[in-house]
């Protein structure tokens, strides 16, 4: 009996003891988090803590360019690309990413060039917009939420540009996308994509 109940003990402690280790392992571990990881982390924190406080966008206002325009939510085409809006005046936010206030990189899009009808659109001017200048979004709960523009770039439409949709440094922030450039008549497309990084404020 004596000896049972030693065993019993034993296997306690080293049960414990494995245990133990485990949780010093799981969250004392260095914190260089893959891409995959940090994308995944993003979108747990997204879903687990912040969805309840952050509203959905309904407003752009960029005072600089006097845009004061709605924005829609849109996904991704059958292709794998993010929708366009679904009009020259409006704008469209990329739902499956992060709310505009939230940790990570919400994105918005807008059109740019003339319309057949004549009509211009809404980030025809984007390229005005000068690091320092204010971007503020307003969501579906009434809150005002202002970004300050921090990098400005242009990509070629055939490069990678999938950071404009993550980021991993625990802040929050807004990108603007729109096409740049001279319209092909025979692709019937812009050749870049104008990208305006933005941190809350």
């Amino acid at each position: 009996m004596k000896m049972k109940f030693f065993s019993r003990q034993v296997l306690f402690i080293v049960v414990v003891i494995v245990l133990v280790i485990y949780l010093l392992v799981l969250f004392c571990r260095p914190k260089n988090l893959t891409r995959s990881d940090s994308i995944t982390l993003a979108k747990n924190l997204t879903s687990s803590e912040q969805k309840s406080t952050v509203g959905l966008p309904l407003r752009l206002k960029i005072p600089v360019i006097r845009v004061d325009a709605v924005v829609e939510d849109v996904g991704l085409t059958s292709a794998g690309a993010m929708e366009s809006p679904s009009g020259p005046a409006t704008t469209a936010w990329f739902k499956l990413g992060v709310r505009p206030g939230e940790f990570g990189s919400a994105v918005i899009a807008g059109h740019f060039g003339t319309w057949k009808t004549g009509q211009g659109s809404v980030f025809d001017n984007l390229h005005n917009i000068k690091i320092g200048d204010q971007i503020t979004v307003i969501d579906d709960k009434g809150v005002t939420i202002n970004f300050i523009v921090r990098e400005i770039k242009s990509f070629a439409s055939d490069a990678d540009s999938s950071s404009i949709f993550y980021s991993a440094d625990g802040k929050s922030h807004l990108n603007l996308i729109t096409c740049e450039g001279e319209w092909n008549k025979i692709t019937k497309s812009y050749p870049d994509r104008l990208v305006i990084f933005a941190d809350r404020e």
